[in-house]
């Protein structure tokens, strides 16, 4: 049985009920008719003035069916998560389940919401545990990936990125997950220390656009640290799955991540940050925050549908990377 889910959450719960996890993101994003499950959202009368990401989750689910049960995190995530719930118990779905992360990172609240989604699932939180334990060498191994990209450029951002945004689900199959990577660490440690012109932190969550890293790689600058991607790989060493999802930044409110995104970005030695926004996320207002706290030169970005970059968002990246050439 496969369980499909909208953003991450503790997947080693859904692993320790012998269930195949399944993040709703990368079966949208990476779909060579990404726009097809956008277009379905719109037809069901998703307005067009809302977030690609829950219009694109909404379509795979209408028009692929590819899990057996769905569960969608209705605190901790996108405002807009609770309404597709609703309208997936009218339009129809998969069995539906819920998770919340406490927006105030209460430890008890938190373990409360993993028991009962382990209840839930047929499993318990101690056999959690006993997953997450097996699970460790291969985060570390995810921990050596991302060090190979700040620390000898040996791994591009745009591999780091997609390794780690990977981390979510493990492509549903954690065992070939790590063989895979095991081979690409191989391979990777053969290559020539790279020191990039311009070393530069990505923050947000993950771009819609298809090629980013690539245009930034082709104009000498390096993504060495993706912030949310390297929160999906659980990169905090912690002695339980509760501690685990404690230190995960994602679902909680925005100094919790700036104070991760600013200790990182000076040990990587950024020279500015791009930071993504999604069109219509509310995620977009946490940027005032962000620029005045963050003490580098920052580029927003904001991104819609599925696609390369079009020649405005090119052209801005131009004058921003030209800006920190001359800084």
């Amino acid at each position: 049985m496969k369980i499909g889910f909208t953003t991450t959450i503790p997947v080693e719960i859904i692993l320790a009920a012998g269930y195949t996890p399944v993040d709703m993101n990368n079966v949208f994003v990476t779909h060579p008719e990404a726009m097809r499950f956008i277009r379905r959202a719109e037809r069901d009368g998703y307005p067009r003035s809302l977030c690609s990401w829950i219009k694109g989750i909404y379509g795979v689910v209408r028009e692929l069916a590819p899990v057996d049960r769905l569960l969608i995190v209705t605190e901790g995530d996108c405002s807009n998560t609770l309404s597709m719930l609703e309208t997936f118990q009218i339009r129809g779905a998969p069995p539906l389940l819920t998770f919340n992360y406490p927006h105030n990172r209460n430890a008890e609240r938190l373990e409360a919401e993993m028991k009962r989604l382990a209840e839930s699932l047929g499993t318990t939180l101690e056999e959690a545990e006993r997953r997450r334990s097996l699970l460790q060498p291969l985060r570390r191994k995810l921990k050596v990936l991302d060090e190979l990209t700040w620390q000898t450029g040996k791994v591009t951002g745009g591999e780091n990125h997609l390794w780690l945004v990977s981390s979510s689900d493990f492509n549903g199959d954690p065992a070939l997950f790590e063989r895979n990577l095991d081979d690409f660490l191989v391979e990777a440690r053969k290559r020539p220390v790279k020191e990039p012109a311009l070393r530069l932190a990505f923050a947000g969550v993950p771009p819609i656009f298809s090629d980013l890293y690539d245009y930034l790689e082709s104009r000498g600058a390096s993504v060495v640290l993706n912030e949310m991607q390297r929160q999906f790989s659980m990169p905090n060493d912690s002695a339980s799955l509760v501690e685990q999802h404690l230190q995960y930044t994602y679902p909680y409110d925005v100094f919790f991540r700036i104070e991760d995104l600013q200790r990182e970005m000076e040990k990587r030695n950024a020279q500015g940050l791009i930071h993504y926004v999604q069109t219509f996320c509310h995620r977009g207002i946490e940027d005032i925050i962000l620029r005045e706290r963050i003490k580098v030169p920052a580029l927003t970005l904001e991104g819609d549908a599925p696609g390369a970059l079009d020649a405005r968002t090119r052209l801005r990246i131009d004058v921003f990377l030209e800006m920190l050439e001359r800084k």
